[in-house]
Order: structure tokens, then C-alpha cells, then sequence
């Protein structure tokens, strides 16, 4: 892949001969066009593509919450891109014939602010889930101010729901109303703390299963 000022034309997008354009980051670039094979992908190369899709299809609904606060801005790699690489190193592990996610090591978050600290989940009739952590406020650069992100996950009917602002650091206790599709079902969550500018984030802890009633 080059990048490219000007060309003959000016910038152009789209397949051109043998070359493609694009604009990547505020960058126009070109690259060749892939080679077309008939080689039949190996066992390792369909396990690989499995992985990537797994992952893919996991953090996919997450976006909202991954492209906000999710490692660093201005590098190479974009906020995604960087928790895809995370967690197709640290977060799933074959289970024969499929991948799986593994909820423990699962990230929502990954910055410097202080974290949440002494976390419980409660289940709450009729479909809430309520989170209670101590108020560390004051603590380095942690404000009162700062939001509580959750992201709720049921594996079964691939159900998410994620609330970017569901209470502040002082609060020290937040209820979610879940929709009535959680109802009975166990669910994995993620919580986290960010700015309220979402200029600074935490990582994020996970809270385990928990069934819905």
C-alpha cells in the first residue's frame, strides 16, 4: 500500500487498471489488487477466518462504546482495530468446532483513569440489573463527574444492551432497565468508568453471569 499527494488526475477512488484508490485516515492511498487463487485455504487458514469472524461478530455491537474508549487515538491502528487485536490475542480459545469468547478476559474499555473498585451486581425485579462500587472520587484523576458504561451481553439470542452514561462515579449504585427480551435469560456484563468529556476512560471489569428475573 503507497500513499499519494496528487495524481496524474488528481486523487481518485475506486479500481483503476491494476491499482486501487482509496482515502484512509485523511490519506489518499493506493494498493494493488489482490491476486485471485484457486488454492484451497488450509485447516489452519479456515480455523484463522473463524477466529476473525467470531471476534468480528462479538465486538461488532459494541462499536459505539469500543471506538470511544478503547486503547489510543492517533496511532496506526484505530480504537476497533486495536480491541480486535486484543482480543483475538487474550479473549477466545477454540472449543472444537467453534470458537469462544472468553467473558473474563473480555474488555470494554482499556485507558488510565481509575477503575471501578469494590463492584457487586444485583438482579431486580422485572428486568433491571443494579450496580453498586465504592465512590473513589478524588482519587488520581478520578471526578465525581465520571460516567458509568455498561454493556450487557446474552450469548443465547446474541442480545446487547449498553448504556454510555447510566450514573456518575459519586453515585456509587446504578439501575439499568433491561428490555423484556432479557427476561429469564443469564446475561455477562461489562462496566466501566469515562470523562464526561470521554477524553479519559478506565478499563473496564468484568461482573460476571447473572440471570435476569
Amino acid at each position: 500500500m503507497g500513499t499519494y499527494n496528487k495524481g496524474i488526475l488528481g486523487p481518485f477512488s475506486g479500481k483503476v487498471g491494476t491499482v486501487v484508490g482509496a482515502s484512509w485516515r485523511g490519506k489518499d492511498i493506493m494498493r494493488s489488487l489482490p491476486k485471485k487463487t484457486d488454492r484451497t485455504p488450509s485447516e489452519t487458514q479456515l480455523l484463522q477466518r473463524l477466529k476473525f469472524t467470531t471476534v468480528s461478530n462479538f465486538l461488532t455491537p459494541m462499536s459505539t462504546v469500543l471506538s470511544r474508549y478503547f486503547g489510543l487515538s492517533g496511532i496506526e491502528l484505530t480504537r476497533r482495530n486495536q480491541a480486535m487485536s486484543y482480543h483475538l490475542k487474550y479473549a477466545v480459545e477454540y472449543v472444537d468446532p467453534d470458537f469462544e469468547m472468553l467473558y473474563d478476559k473480555v474488555l470494554i474499555s482499556k485507558g488510565d483513569l481509575l477503575g471501578i473498585q469494590n463492584q457487586a451486581v444485583t438482579a431486580v425485579v422485572t428486568d433491571k440489573l443494579t450496580y453498586t462500587w465504592s465512590d473513589n472520587s478524588g482519587q488520581g484523576q478520578a471526578l465525581a463527574t465520571d460516567k458509568l458504561v455498561v454493556v450487557v451481553y446474552e450469548p443465547t439470542m446474541n442480545l446487547y444492551y449498553i448504556s454510555l452514561d447510566a450514573g456518575t462515579r459519586a453515585d456509587a449504585t446504578a439501575t439499568v432497565q433491561l428490555p423484556a427480551e432479557f427476561n429469564g435469560l443469564e446475561v455477562q456484563s461489562w462496566i466501566t468508568f469515562a470523562a464526561a468529556d470521554d477524553k479519559k476512560y478506565a478499563t473496564s471489569v468484568y461482573m460476571g453471569a447473572i440471570m435476569v428475573v
